[in-house]
């Protein structure tokens, strides 16, 4: 189905395009760069690798830096089912995971710091490899991610830490079946956490905080069973925007569940950013162009420009038709084919049968907003109910577009056309991620028995949520 662009907006492509080069960023695996891995640490006093018997079998501990000197020689002697326990320590390494269910555990979540030193492409990067857990540990100054995990089966990252990272801190692409759970999230340009190239993803997030980053979580087509749950998404450019686009495959994005989260004061124009992020500035939650999400229970204020928004994403350079209405439901394990050469003509992606629900709302710009370019409001399917909120655009939106019933009133009375908005906003590039201003990072919540506990892979994730037990948060 492809859309009709109207004059407006296609005479705005040509300015646009001048300055949107990374506009489209996100997708794609980030090549490895290894650097000569080194390792300032204190030795801690064990015994040496030893295989224990528990009711999932028998495993083997391997300890950085007692039996082996580095974290990537400890996994590279691992097996599956292993645990890898380091040592308080500065290491300085790009470490390639590509043996399945290892957990590889830090000592010390703020002792044990993976350090890229504005050099590494990525702390750790799973690459294939089923099961691997990550948890307890910090990773600062990577050129790239912080913890990377690519074309994978289960995946978890529990209690990490990444500041002043060069795309994502944490990043899950092309991945299935995954949980992340305590993660502090600092600096990143791209986005604090991304999850890509997913559908269905089955993967759960909670527990969250996200700060200081271009945004707090972005996922391009990524969604199906995707729960964004409990975490805090605050001081970003926008707080939390899933999007769709063809420079990734299983397009459209399609059903993200975010609900339970606080999103405040997301309006950051310090923070590092590409031009993405900032072009949604001073947003808490934006669906750009997504289908069939749901956005519910959520306590959203203090966003400067809009609350909850949802709108049209613009891609200037898809690589893809527009799938049609009847390909939305087809899995990314059946899109997994070449991608087409680059085509000259835009896509204007539509938000299609979204809920907005039961959230609170207060002190944002326009606390509820709907935009589109060509198409009637009325039959795309979104709907909104039960809010607490000030202002809408359109003016009365829940009467507009309820959740039961129909619709009725005067969509014209108080819309907004972003596209026009982007046009003429003034976008000034962000401060480079290596220099830009952060509060001094925080001593964060160390993960329970971490030199005791056995090794938890990735193997059953992600784990219960009991999505209906969730309520609106409240102010902090």
């Amino acid at each position: 189905m492809r859309r009709v662009v109207s004059a407006v907006v296609a005479a705005a492509f040509a300015l646009l395009a001048a300055c949107s080069d990374d506009d489209e960023g996100g997708g794609g695996a980030t090549p490895t760069t290894d650097g000569a891995a080194t390792t300032e640490s204190t030795p801690t006093t064990s015994d040496t690798s030893v295989s224990t018997s528990t009711a999932d079998g028998e495993w083997a501990t391997l300890r950085v830096p007692d039996d082996h000197p580095t974290i990537q020689a400890a996994v590279d002697a691992a097996q599956p089912g292993d645990l890898v326990l380091i040592a308080p320590g500065t290491y300085r390494e790009a470490v390639q995971v590509t043996t399945d269910r290892l957990t590889i555990r830090g000592l010390d979540r703020n002792e044990v710091i993976l350090d890229g030193d504005f050099e590494l492409d990525n702390g750790i990067r799973v690459l294939g490899a089923k099961g691997v857990a990550i948890e307890n540990m910090t990773a600062v100054n990577y050129v790239g991610n912080g913890f990377f995990w690519t074309g994978v089966d289960g995946y978890r990252g529990s209690y990490l830490t990444t500041y002043r990272i060069g795309d994502y801190g944490v990043y899950a692409f092309d991945s299935i079946n995954g949980h992340f759970d305590h993660l502090y999230l600092a600096g990143s340009p791209e986005s604090g956490l991304y999850i890509g190239e997913c559908y269905p993803c089955n993967a759960v997030v909670t527990d969250v905080v996200s700060e200081y980053n271009g945004l707090g979580f972005s996922g391009t087509n990524a969604g199906g069973e995707l729960y964004l749950v409990n975490s805090v998404w605050r001081h970003n450019r926008a707080g939390i925007m899933p999007n769709s686009g063809t420079y990734e495959l299983c397009y459209p994005q399609r059903e993200v569940t975010i609900v339970g989260n606080l999103v405040y004061d997301n309006n950051a124009t310090e923070s590092p950013s590409v031009r993405m992020a900032i072009r949604r500035q001073g947003t808490g939650i934006v669906i750009a162009g997504g289908t069939g999400d749901v956005v519910e229970r959520n306590l959203v204020y203090g966003n400067d420009r809009y609350g909850i928004f949802l709108t049209p994403f613009l891609e200037l350079s898809p690589n893809d038709e527009e799938p049609t209405r009847q390909e939305w439901g087809t899995i990314c394990a059946d899109a997994k084919l070449e991608t087409p050469a680059e085509r000259d003509d835009p896509i204007v992606w539509d938000v299609y049968d979204t809920r907005v629900v039961g959230n609170e709302l207060a002190d944002n710009g326009v606390d509820l907003v709907l935009a589109t370019v060509d198409e009637d409001p009325a039959t795309l399917g979104n709907c909104f109910a039960d809010n607490i909120f000030a202002t809408s655009a359109p003016r009365r939106i829940e009467t507009l577009a309820p959740c039961t019933g129909t619709g009725s009133g005067d969509w014209t009375a108080g819309a907004i056309d972003d596209m026009l908005d982007q046009l003429y906003r003034q976008i000034k590039p962000g401060p480079e991620w290596q220099t830009a201003p952060l509060p001094p990072l925080q001593p964060q919540d160390d993960m329970p028995d971490a030199a005791t506990a056995p090794p938890r892979p990735a193997t059953d994730v992600p784990f219960a949520l009991d999505l209906a037990a969730i309520k609106v948060p409240t102010r902090p």
